[in-house]
């Protein structure tokens, strides 16, 4: 997830963030050319695409081939929250607004996407309005209209039946009280939050000022949803297209494959060449076959995009060649692992501070591929590429290996000196989480706290498991392997979806452990602070009042190593996405 905060018509000129993204990969220039005069293929060169596009082409046709190493969380926009697949999305669903595509940090900012510019704010900043373009149509031909934003919007707001996409819209927005979803209550108008007062005209009406609107609404939330074809929880088998491509086929939990849609008019779409005349994507791949494959190229993109595996970077890393085929960013993303006061004795905050004090960050950080694939050892919440971040350390250890004398006097402070135990879950398609739930639990048992490791598929981990209310209670889960990127790339765009308390729903859950009052209050002061330097500063206090309640251990404030597709074009980096660039993707 992903980005930004300003006001008014400042709204996109307020920030220009520029990520860190020399990597540590390290071997040449990321000015290659990417073709000769001739037209051959850009010769390899490590970090090419961090800061340019990467092989350059115009050139359409062909089929680009991708993998997934889990299943899709689900490819109904309105229930959807990994970074790739709002990534992968562009391909099919277009919004009001998106990121602009390619290298640099011009990739942190908004472009209109379905609207003919970014939103009108109203003087008070509670009404954002937004123009749609003409000449939009659906797959089927008919006319995109502003109803069918404002119904996309509406769909959205029913966590149950799609319990994975993000909340924003329904906690900025002024919904009706009664009303509980368009299938739950279809006949309560939500005009009050969301309206299209003609065809062409979305007004979106908040409860309070919020500066970021151009940027949450670049979220798949506003992707248009024509009511006539939505099926509520099944939508997500066919899925009406308002993209450059269509579904051909979709075997959920198997493949699926995306052909040209030929009602997409280029001539409103600036942001995507479309390239390819098909996209395949298999998905449940093995994560460390998928990086097997890539190498070898018979798979030209990894969906999730965080990264090659452990058992990878051996053969990678020591290769010349392989090497020259690599990215190395620093992403605004921090690996960490929950401790949930839900589930005693984590109720105690000492026993939680037992959990800081022991754990081994070293451990931690090798089970992420160590600081060149893996991240910088991360000591508090915000990673550095979040603006105004300050790093602090509250339980540091002289050689971050923890600090067991200091774990155990927590422990006999929370009244549990013998230790106790307790579950932790963790995505068991993917190797790095499991490698860090067995550092866990070898760490935390040197102070007596023993550790049952529970692994579950990404796609369902927390719409049933980690992020259910009902499984963490029912089956004391206290330690969740999580993960997670600025939505944009403030306080805000980072920290409200992962540690206010208020966002807690049945399921789907993303804040799984802070539950704290006096960090839901700071949020609300930073997020009402127009002072952009006074905001940067209160969300570092948020930070520093999660970690003292000790209710997120940080593992890891994330870099990736990727590779480059072989017979892949037009590639690059882009910093909104934390990600290459799909939909700029061409194979040659």
């Amino acid at each position: 997830m992903r980005r930004k905060h300003a006001l008014a018509g400042a709204a996109t000129a307020a920030l220009a963030l520029v990520l860190s993204a020399c990597g540590g990969g390290g071997g040449g220039t990321p000015s290659q050319p990417a073709q000769s005069a001739a037209g051959s293929a850009a010769q390899p060169v490590a970090n090419a695409a961090l800061t340019s596009v990467y092989n350059p082409s115009t050139k359409k046709g062909g089929t680009l081939k991708a993998a997934h190493s889990s299943d899709w969380d689900s490819l109904d926009p309105a229930d959807t929250y990994y970074g790739y697949s709002f990534n992968f999305g562009r391909f099919y669903w277009r919004t009001l607004t998106m990121y602009k595509t390619g290298p640099g940090p011009d990739g942190n900012t908004v472009v209109p996407d379905l609207a003919e510019s970014l939103g009108e704010p109203s003087t008070d900043g509670k009404t954002w309005t937004y123009k749609i373009k003409a000449g939009l149509k659906f797959e089927d031909g008919t006319p995109i209209t502003a109803k069918d934003v404002a119904y996309g919007v509406a769909r959205s707001f029913d966590k149950e039946t799609f319990p994975h996409g993000p909340s924003y819209l329904n906690e900025l927005l002024d919904w009706p009280k009664d009303f509980k979803g368009v299938y739950k209550t279809p006949d309560v108008d939500y005009k009050s939050a969301v309206e299209a007062t003609d065809d062409t005209t979305l007004v979106f009406h908040l409860k309070k000022p919020f500066a970021s609107m151009d940027y949450v609404v670049q979220m798949p939330m506003t992707a248009p949803v024509p009511k006539d074809k939505d099926t509520g929880a099944k939508y997500k088998e066919k899925v009406v297209s308002s993209g450059p491509y269509k579904f051909e086929k979709n075997e959920i939990g198997k493949s699926f494959a995306l052909v040209r849609n030929d009602q997409w008019d280029a001539s409103t779409d600036p942001n995507r060449p479309a390239l390819p005349d098909r996209i395949e994507v298999q998905l449940n791949v093995n994560a460390d076959d998928l990086d097997n494959q890539l190498i070898s190229g018979s798979v030209q993109l990894d969906i999730p995009g965080t990264g090659m595996q452990p058992a990878a970077l051996g053969k990678v890393l020591p290769d010349p060649a392989l090497k020259a085929r690599t990215d190395n960013p620093t992403i605004p993303r921090l690996w960490y692992v929950s401790v949930i006061p839900d589930t005693k004795p984590l109720d105690n905050i000492d026993c939680r501070k037992a959990v800081m004090w022991a754990a081994d960050r070293v451990a931690n950080q090798t089970a992420f591929g160590g600081p060149v694939a893996g991240g910088d050892i991360a000591t508090n919440v915000m990673p550095p590429p979040i603006v105004g971040q300050e790093k602090f350390d509250l339980y540091a250890s002289a050689d971050n290996k923890g600090d067991v004398a200091k774990a155990k006097e927590a422990l006999a402070a929370c009244g549990q000196p013998n230790g106790f135990a307790t579950n932790m879950t963790f995505r068991s398609d993917r190797p790095r989480e499991k490698a860090l739930a067995e550092a866990m639990q070898q760490a935390l048992a040197r102070v007596g706290i023993k550790l049952t490791l529970k692994g579950f598929p990404a796609s369902s981990y927390f719409s049933d498991y980690a992020g259910n209310v009902n499984y963490v209670k029912e089956n004391g889960i206290g330690l969740a392997s999580h993960g997670w990127g600025s939505d944009w790339p403030d306080g805000y765009g980072f920290m409200q979806a992962i540690v206010d308390s208020r966002t807690i729903r049945d399921a789907g859950n993303y804040n799984l452990s802070v539950k704290n009052p006096e960090v839901d209050k700071l949020i609300d002061q930073a997020s009402a602070e127009l002072d952009a330097t006074a905001r940067a500063k209160l969300w570092v206090d948020v930070d520093k009042k999660v970690m003292e309640d000790a209710s997120i251990l940080p593992v890891v404030w994330a870099k990736s190593l990727l590779m480059r597709g072989e017979g892949v074009t037009n590639l690059a980096y882009n910093e909104g996405q934390s990600m290459y660039d799909y939909v700029m993707l061409g194979v040659q």
